[in-house]
């Protein structure tokens, strides 16, 4: 099988060189998230190099060290499709491990002369028209970059996401007829939470041959798709929504080049799309987030999500270790480079135009105080962040991480309580 192979091919290069283990073990580490967060995972991944587009070399005048890079990016690439190719197989194996137990209790059903009812996904729940659904194999099995128009619009009628998974039929098929201040008014009203985030999807699908081309409703339409990329817990879904989305956020950028909303959307779904993408177009994918959300705070200096979005991104390259700086300086020919003071700033700015703005805001601000030695500030944002509610799946995520902080600094109290202590016996005595 496909997958054996790989898994056996991975084993040999570990075991064989030793070089592409040190690689091996670095991506790894990279690819995985620092901390949970429902927002574009190369922010924490430490990906996200600043200026860095990589080109095709080929031209005979390189040099013996741009032949080497080469190779190594080369050996990158291959390790991730191998890396790839093993999340599936553990994917597929989970799948199977599900699906058993449902299998005996249909054939029992069966035996027993009784009807089963099959259980749908939340993402395949009736809607009023036809939910989008995922593109074809033939679509996922290229890039996102050859999936895009030149400079087109692909809307939820469109092959690209008419070649579905299967969905129930709805058995209301009206739907109300509304004008675009209204429409956009409720859509914003539903996505507050996060049950609701679905039906705002699917009203905005309702009305998509009506306002396709007005940018309001455009990049909304994005963003809904990026909701549904992170309600999906299916990886061909997820890369769907995520591609979908991202194409209507090029649409809207292109057309409304002044709007920061777009720059915002556009930004984050190309997080999302990077997932799914080579480690080459993963380095671009990044470059473009970086640029996007720059453009959006010159143009929505007051919205607080941006300044979150910089300071996760900031505190994300801080903490890049040396071999990681290394490896990139060697394959990219640049470092990105941020302090958790700059983040921290960020952070700070966060509170300062909304106050309260989250858990996960008051969570990295808890971890650079931490970092920068300042634990009674660290203390105190942890205080306020368990004072917020859990709403969302990212609250509870991060009301998890604020408890590992908490247990942390009352370790290192009783520890400067018990040194002081001891200081002070040993001086009277």
């Amino acid at each position: 099988m496909l997958h054996s192979t790989n898994k056996g091919l991975i084993l040999g290069i570990m075991v064989g060189t030793t070089g592409i283990s040190l690689l091996l073990l670095w991506y790894h580490k990279v690819r995985r998230p620092r901390t949970t967060m429902n927002l574009p995972k190369f922010l924490s991944l430490g990906n996200t190099f600043d200026s860095v587009t990589l080109q095709d070399e080929t031209h005979d005048s390189q040099g013996p060290t741009a032949i080497f890079q080469r190779r190594q990016l080369q050996i990158l690439e291959k390790l991730n499709e191998l890396l790839i190719n093993m999340e599936e197989l553990k994917e597929e194996i989970r799948v199977l491990k599900e699906a058993v137990p449902k299998l005996e209790e249909y054939i029992q059903g069966e035996l027993g002369g009784k009807i089963t009812v099959h259980k749908i996904s939340p993402q395949h729940r009736a809607r009023k028209r036809r939910l989008a659904p995922v593109q074809s194999s033939a679509t996922s099995n290229n890039s996102s970059e050859e999936a895009e128009s030149e400079g087109g619009y692909i809307t939820a009628n469109t092959d690209t996401e008419e070649q579905s998974f299967p969905v129930t039929k709805a058995l209301n098929t009206h739907v109300e007829d509304l004008n675009l201040d209204v429409l956009l008014q409720k859509a914003d009203r539903l996505r507050l939470e996060e049950s609701s985030k679905m039906e705002s999807f699917e009203l905005l699908c309702d009305h998509k041959d009506k306002y396709r081309d007005e940018i309001e409703f455009i990049w909304r339409f994005a963003r809904a798709y990026g909701d549904m990329y992170e309600l999906s817990t299916n990886t061909q879904e997820k890369k769907h929504y995520a591609n979908i989305g991202k194409t209507l956020g090029e649409k809207a950028i292109t057309r409304a080049p002044m709007n920061g909303h777009c720059h915002l959307w556009y930004a984050i779904l190309c997080g999302y799309v990077s997932e799914f993408e080579g480690l080459q177009n993963k380095i671009n994918y990044g470059h473009r987030f970086k640029e996007h959300l720059d453009k959006a705070i010159q143009f929505l200096p007051e919205e607080p999500f941006l300044y979150y979005l910089k300071g996760r991104y900031c505190y994300t390259v801080s903490k890049l270790s040396w071999i990681e700086k290394k490896m990139a300086a060697t394959l990219f020919g640049k470092i990105p480079s941020s302090t958790v003071e700059e983040a921290l700033q960020n952070f700070l700015k966060v509170e300062e135009l909304h106050p309260g703005f989250s858990k996960s805001n008051y969570m990295f601000l808890a971890k650079c105080y931490i970092d920068l030695e300042q634990t009674n500030d660290a203390v105190k944002f942890c205080d306020l962040a368990v004072l917020l509610p859990c709403v969302s799946r990212e609250d509870r995520e991060a009301q998890k991480e604020v408890k590992k902080i908490s247990t942390f600094l009352k370790r290192v109290n009783v520890l400067r309580f018990e040194s002081k202590t001891t200081f002070l016996q040993n001086a009277f005595h």
